[in-house]
């Protein structure tokens, strides 16, 4: 189940719950009773490992693409 963070609008504190998807989210702060907002927090979800883009694919792409551009660059040069 995930977690959620609320902020009451009243006494500013923050609040983490752990909710199912299908629940109602919270309209009122444990605490004051006041009004909350959900709020956006940063994933704890990190690909590691291989065969992700980040750590593979984007290197070979990259040294590929740098050699095959020396070798049309040289193959300029020698031809003029």
């Amino acid at each position: 189940m995930p977690i959620y963070e609320y902020e009451c609008l009243l006494c500013h504190n923050i609040h983490e719950v752990i909710q199912k998807f299908n629940e109602e989210p919270l309209k009122n702060c444990p605490i004051c009773g006041g009004a909350v907002k959900k709020l956006i927090s940063q994933s704890s979800f990190i690909l590691k490992g291989s065969g992700w883009y980040v750590t593979d694919y984007a290197r070979k792409n990259k040294s590929e693409s740098d050699s095959s551009k020396s070798d049309k660059t040289s193959k300029e040069d020698k031809s003029t």
